[in-house]
């Protein structure tokens, strides 16, 4: 039965109503450009038994929202499993995927509670793919997007991070595959911390969506907003087939981060205030291996919603 419990703000008013939950740092891509959850380096994992508990304490603090993710989810083989007893807890269980393994799993994660699926893809070109994500096979990836769909997971989100002279030509055609199949489009700003976004590998590969995103609305017959992040969701009419899509532009960008309403949980189950900073992470797992009871454990995330700071401001 999902929470009807109030929801819990940290020291900027911010409301806590969504957890991020990374279950593993295993992946079977090589993609450059992940930033791993801003987790350190580790072996350990959460069982399905020790996350269903801990969303359970995140539940009762007025979290409406768990967004499953990694490295890649669907390498667990439990994964399954994590979806069915954390589902029946809150209002909506999605997942973050790179696809390679999804269309042997939609119908089965859509059957234990699964509403909503990200599939990352950066390109629809296998050679630059290769180069973007270390495998050629991209056939596995788009028809994952396609059993998702028809499984009724809804709505099914497209990511795509764009990089400066690599895939920044393929927005369009990328709006004209997801109005195809029945997906929607987000396309994302390469991030990287305060340090490392005034490096010259940064720089030669940031693309900044501001131009993409006001051609958008010049072309848009509707617009929404998202309201984690404020971020803007577009209409086009790509034919007489209506395409969503949403702009993701975190880089200094202080709506961004006084709209975030997110915690997020490492696969070594540790709560983290942000993504870019680990000052203020709070070890939850080793407690709760350690015999803590569920109001200790709530005192542990309520300590780290209190270090919650907005990176961007």
């Amino acid at each position: 039965m999902a929470s009807t419990s109030s929801v819990t703000a940290d020291r900027f008013g911010r409301e806590i109503k969504g957890l991020r939950i990374s279950v593993t740092q295993r992946c079977d891509l090589a993609c450059p450009h992940c930033h791993r959850e801003g987790q350190a380096p580790s072996s350990r994992e959460m069982s399905p038994e020790e996350i269903e508990r801990l969303v359970g304490v995140g539940a009762s603090l007025g979290i409406r929202k768990v967004k499953i993710t990694g490295g890649e989810p669907l390498l667990r083989n439990d994964i399954v499993d994590i979806v069915a007893r954390i589902s029946p807890i809150v209002s909506e269980v999605s997942l973050t995927t790179n696809g390679s393994r999804l269309s042997g799993l939609a119908h089965d994660l859509k059957t234990a509670g699964l509403k909503r699926v990200n599939v990352s893809l950066h390109t629809l070109d296998p050679k630059r793919y290769m180069r973007l994500c270390g495998s050629e096979d991209i056939s596995e990836v788009l028809a994952g997007i396609r059993s998702a769909i028809s499984s009724g997971m809804n709505p099914v989100k497209v990511n795509m991070v764009v990089f400066r002279g690599e895939n920044e030509s393929e927005i369009q055609p990328m709006i004209e595959f997801c109005g195809g199949v029945g997906a929607i489009l987000q396309l994302i700003e390469f991030e990287g911390d305060r340090e490392s976004s005034n490096g010259s590998d940064f720089t030669a590969r940031y693309f900044p969506l501001k131009g993409v995103e006001e051609e958008l609305a010049r072309n848009s017959v509707g617009m929404s907003v998202n309201e984690l992040h404020r971020r803007k969701r577009y209409v086009l009419p790509n034919g007489g087939t209506p395409v969503t899509v949403e702009v993701v532009r975190p880089m200094h960008n202080t709506e961004f981060c006084s709209s975030c309403t997110r915690i997020r949980m490492s696969s070594d189950g540790r709560l983290k205030p942000c993504l870019l900073d680990r000052s203020g992470e709070v070890d939850v797992l080793s407690p709760l291996r350690n015999g803590s009871s569920d109001s200790e454990l709530s005192r542990l995330f309520l300590k780290a919603i209190g270090n919650r700071r907005p990176y961007w401001r």
